[in-house]
């Protein structure tokens, strides 16, 4: 089965399954928080590892990002994952309607991640539902120095591979890790894995 590899510019794009596009949001805000660190496209294709064109793509809203490209992104301005994809909105209590609920997937539709926190602002803290299929894998890059995973797995099993080091999760097993460095989802059952997990960012990284 085709695997989705992070760092494959079409292996994972962003793709929501609700009524909202996100690529507009992703252009405008990487716009916003280019200008205010005073980065220009060069540089900032320097620092995060993404061509000056598909920055430029991106940030004029015609190109649709992988959910890999984001997070090099979100990385080399030192913001968290949710500033490129957020939308500013003030309100205390917010509902999100399964119905319409924002989810990435991979092109091959073997993973996917539903964010199960408001897009009204960026965070430290972050809150997904992610599925993989069964037989695929999820390659991630590592995300920004002190960004921790911890993860629960509700249904099916999982093998976290983190350098050389092999983890099996079975239903129920949850495990913290430092997401620093490269790390690999795999489901080898028969059945699809289902997980949720929460993001925590170093208090060093800016909010945006």
């Amino acid at each position: 089965m085709a695997r989705a590899r992070s760092g494959d510019v079409s292996a994972t794009p962003l793709r929501p399954t609700g009524q909202e596009d996100l690529t507009p949001i992703v252009g405008t805000n990487l716009k916003r928080l280019r200008m205010k660190r005073g980065l220009s496209l060069e540089r900032l294709a320097n620092k995060s590892g993404v061509s000056r064109a598909m920055l430029g793509q991106v940030e004029l809203g015609k190109s649709t990002p992988t959910i890999n490209i984001v997070w090099k992104i979100a990385r080399a301005l030192d913001v968290p994952f949710s500033a490129l994809i957020s939308e500013r909105a003030q309100a205390s209590t917010v509902v999100m309607p399964a119905a319409k609920a924002k989810v990435l997937r991979s092109a091959d539709g073997v993973f996917s991640s539903r964010a199960l926190f408001p897009f009204d602002s960026p965070r430290k803290v972050e809150f997904y539902e992610l599925r993989l299929a069964a037989g695929a894998a999820e390659h991630s890059d590592a995300h920004a120095p002190g960004t921790h995973e911890n993860l629960i797995v509700t249904s099916g099993s999982l093998v976290l591979e983190l350098g050389n080091e092999r983890i099996e999760l079975g239903q129920g097993d949850a495990v913290l890790f430092e997401a620093d460095a490269p790390h690999v989802y795999r489901n080898d059952g028969k059945a699809e894995a289902v997980m949720y997990l929460v993001m925590t960012y170093a208090d060093h990284i800016e909010p945006a």
